[in-house]
């Protein structure tokens, strides 16, 4: 064992590009020192400069001028040395080299494998030197040493491969051990080797990560930690997804799959060396030091079988290879894979069936040279139909224990359903399942899968939060306005003094949402979902405001007929109801909905000379969750496409007249095409039913759950109908918001009871429970949580729970909220919607208050 303790930091092209940066890697280096070891400093070239210099080498290769890429290569190195104080002659040997080089190979007008080496290897050469006489200035030990002195290549490999992409073994080195071993910092190059005969050569893609763990492996360092400008890898690409979300311990096969799959964070390639030596990986973040970020090894946390993270990649090529031949037929595969490798080409996944063997190309495994994949067409010929698919991605849920369960993505894999799924494959690992999907579709799909898989996670040892809370600032923020209870802390404060558990309504928010609706230019008619809160002040609000409403009860009917009156246009969309419930609805002057065909023909009498709308299932559901998503074949709602005929012909025989289609696809929809979709699906069907003259497109208008989040956009979504309109005139365009009236407009108030800690579990109880607001526990909706009485007071990570005897009793999971004690007023915001209507006296607790505070006095 050595003597001397290592730590390996590796810092990326924008880690080492700015002053600040390299303060960030004294204070890291030095921390190191403090604790005992060597900061072993592997660095990256500075930003755009391998750009650069890939520039540098195709231009001379093809005798074209090469001063203007010199030209910005010195400009970047002496910004930084400005910038650091540091003289450029410090490089000025390395820069001679590469004019030299450049020049050369301009004059040739080629350059080899050799000489490309020596290029690229320059950037980091460069930086290194400017940042280790830099830490010198410091006052830091530091002593500057050659990676090609630390990194032999094994020199296997065509020399293309040998020189541009070679391989370092990661045995333990003593002697390395003993003279990088001592007080200084070394500073040394990733991306940066030598073969066995001495030539530089560069490790290729992600050469720098791979640099670093090698050289961490050969050292036996305590750690390895690769600094870049994200602080791990997260549950999707935090730039195409912000509400991905960092995953905060893997172990090496999970990092090993999601790198392999498509995250950039960390090179699959990197993870090998560090697996095999068992050295940890930490993954920081420059601009963020103090952010954990995540954690590689081997006693990472495993927890149940469960996703943990989306990937995608782009532009692959697929190879269809189809035959009857194959068909119990030795040597097959053989012969078809030989093809792949004659040509240099590494096959990504693979799909085999009887008569079909399908593969995937990646591009970035492969040159894919038109000519390579016609020639490749051409072998495979004599022993197959080869065809060649392209502008194709692979999207692929990772994480452990996929087949233990499918069961419970069946609602992530029906968002499959309307896209062109090319190939399945899942990893005998058991850590992927990869679709091949077109490429245009991809980025949408991803979405859609993310939300439903990570949008509810509550925050543990492996999921953390998601990027936008990570990052955003005040000025990156949405401009939104703040809610209202913000600014009316005595108001709530004075309701609550009469009992908590309470819901309180605010009627100017009520108000300025039913005239938002109300406006719509290309919705003929709003209606008020009345299950969403069916208080009588809020009935009265959306009624004078010229909405309808839509009932999916008797009851809920004759309530609004006695809070508003006998004009108020009525949609009841019963759904398995019985007879007498359709018949109350006719007599209460309402239009009926029939969502089965089972009414027509059981009681056709019912629906004799009788005007009615049917509910169409439009095939796909929407929505924050599947218990929210009512069309599709796993939902109850709605008569099938391919019944509609039948439907037809029995309401002609009841003599009931058709004279509006319906379709609702569920809750919580923020896509503003969502409603112009289902129009699009009404219209379709409506030929069936010549009488039908309205167009009844749903509901479903979503609203933020998290404060600082973008709002559905109400003028989207009239723009959107607006194609409608112009395309069917003769159709009148119902809508129906019920959450969108009234969510935002309600609040729970609930006080805390009592404090409990369970290892590092911080529980906060309230005097609200599952009783109250169901929301949480039936679907895990998200509620924001306020501390009123302490707003100001030190932030803490707590879990919210109620005084239900159930597990499920939890209001919110995980939430950062300033810290309370007994007796604290905590509000739950988006609460107006399902809330009081859903509440229950389970455990004899009793129901909830109701209070609506109008403009100066509050009405029960």
């Amino acid at each position: 064992m050595s003597d001397h303790r290592f730590a390996v930091l590796k810092f990326g092209g924008t880690s080492v590009s700015r002053p600040e940066r390299w303060a960030v890697i004294r204070a890291q280096a030095q921390s190191q020192r403090e604790e005992g070891r060597t900061p072993v400093l592997v660095c990256s070239a500075v930003a755009g400069v391998t750009d650069d210099l890939q520039t540098v080498i195709a231009q001379a290769g093809s005798g074209s001028d090469v001063d203007t890429p010199l030209a910005r290569i010195t400009e970047r190195q002496a910004e930084l040395a400005r910038g650091l104080g540091v003289d450029l002659a410090v490089i000025a040997d390395e820069m001679e080299e590469l004019r030299r080089l450049a020049l050369g190979a301009q004059l040739l007008g080629e350059t080899s494998p050799a000489v490309q080496a020596r290029i690229l290897a320059k950037g980091e050469r460069m930086s290194t030197r400017l940042g280790a006489a830099w830490l010198s200035a410091q006052g830091l030990p530091t002593r500057w040493v050659d990676a090609r002195d630390l990194l032999q290549s094994d020199g296997r490999g065509p020399l293309a491969r040998r020189m541009l992409a070679a391989h370092v073994p990661w045995d333990l080195a003593p002697a390395l051990q003993r003279d990088l071993g001592g007080d200084a910092v070394i500073v040394t190059q990733g991306f940066v080797a030598r073969d066995p005969d001495g030539a530089t050569c560069v490790l290729g893609r992600g050469g720098s990560d791979t640099s670093a763990t090698t050289l961490a492996a050969k050292l036996g360092a305590e750690v390895c930690e690769i600094w870049t400008d994200v602080p791990g890898m997260f549950t999707a690409d935090p730039r195409k997804q912000p509400a991905a979300r960092l995953l905060r311990a893997l172990g090496y096969a999970e990092a090993q799959e999601i790198a392999t799959t498509g995250a950039k964070v960390l090179h699959p390639r990197a993870i090998a060396p560090a697996r095999a030596a068992r050295i940890p990986i930490s993954i920081r973040c420059t601009p963020q030091p103090d952010m954990a970020g995540t954690r590689i090894a081997a006693d990472a946390p495993t927890g149940p079988a469960q996703v943990k993270a989306l990937s995608r990649r782009r532009g692959l090529v697929l190879v269809s290879m189809e035959t009857l031949g194959m068909w119990q037929e030795v040597g097959f595969l053989a012969d078809a894979f030989g093809v792949f490798a004659d040509h240099g080409l590494s096959i990504d996944t693979v799909s085999t069936s009887e008569t079909n063997v399908t593969v995937t190309l990646d591009p970035h495994a492969n040159a894919m040279d038109p000519t390579v994949l016609d020639a490749v067409l051409a072998d495979l010929a004599p022993i197959c139909t080869a065809k060649l698919v392209t502008q194709v991605a692979s999207v692929s849920l990772v994480g452990r224990g996929i087949r233990s369960i499918l069961h419970q993505l069946a609602p992530a894999l029906e968002q499959f359903e309307d896209h062109r799924v090319h190939l399945v494959s899942q990893a005998a690992s058991d850590l992927n399942l990869t679709f091949v999907v077109d490429e245009s579709t991809a980025d949408r799909l991803l979405a859609k899968l993310h939300a439903m898989l990570f949008a509810h996670r509550p925050i543990d040892a492996v999921i953390g939060r998601t990027w936008q809370e990570l990052f955003a600032t005040p000025s990156e923020a949405p401009e939104t306005s703040p809610p209202w209870w913000a600014s009316a802390a005595s108001d709530l404060h004075a309701i609550a003094a009469a009992g908590t558990p309470v819901y309180v309504y605010d009627a100017a928010t009520i108000d300025a949402r039913a005239q938002a609706l109300a406006q719509l230019t290309h919705v003929d008619q709003a209606l008020y979902a009345v299950k969403a809160n069916a208080h009588p002040e809020v009935i009265r609000r959306a009624a004078a405001a010229g909405l309808g409403f839509e009932c999916v009860s008797p009851g809920e009917v004759e309530w609004v007929r006695e809070h508003v009156g006998p004009d108020a246009i009525v949609l009841f969309t019963p759904n398995f109801a019985p007879r007498e419930d359709y018949e109350r609805g006719f007599a209460a002057h309402a239009h009926v909905t029939l969502d089965n065909l089972h009414p027509l023909e059981a009681w056709p009498d019912v629906f004799n000379d009788r005007d009615i709308f049917v509910r169409v299932d439009p095939g796909q559901g929407r929505g924050h969750h599947a218990k929210v998503r009512t069309a599709g074949a796993r939902s109850k709602f709605g008569v099938a496409p391919d019944q509609l005929e039948t439907f037809a012909k029995l309401a002609d025989q009841a003599g009931c007249r058709i004279i509006g289609l319906h379709a609702h696809t569920g809750s919580g929809v923020l896509d503003p095409t969502a409603w112009q979709h289902t129009a699009v699906v009404l219209a379709q069907c409506a030929s069936l039913f010549p009488l039908a003259t309205i167009l009844d497109v749903g509901g479903g208008l979503g609203v933020p759950d998290r404060p600082g989040r973008p709002p559905l956009d109400l003028d989207a979504v009239d723009l959107a109908l607006a194609s409608v309109r112009q395309a069917h005139p003769e159709w009148s365009i119902w809508i129906e918001p019920g959450r969108y009236l009234i969510a935002e407009a309600g609040v729970l108030l609930t006080r805390v009871t009592q404090r409990k800690q369970k290892g590092d579990l911080r529980y906060v109880g309230v005097d609200a429970g599952m009783h109250t607001l169901l929301r949480p526990a039936l679907y895990g909706a998200h509620h924001h949580v306020a501390n009123l009485t302490s707003p100001q007071a030190e932030p803490e990570i707590v879990t919210v729970v109620g005084p239900i005897c159930e597990t499920g009793d939890v209001l919110a999971r995980d939430r950062l909220i300033a810290q309370s004690k007994e007796g604290d007023l905590l509000l739950l915001g988006t609460a107006g919607a399902y809330g009081a209507v859903m509440a229950n006296d389970y455990n004899r607790r009793g129901r909830p208050r109701e209070v609506v505070r109008l403009k100066n006095e509050m009405e029960d």
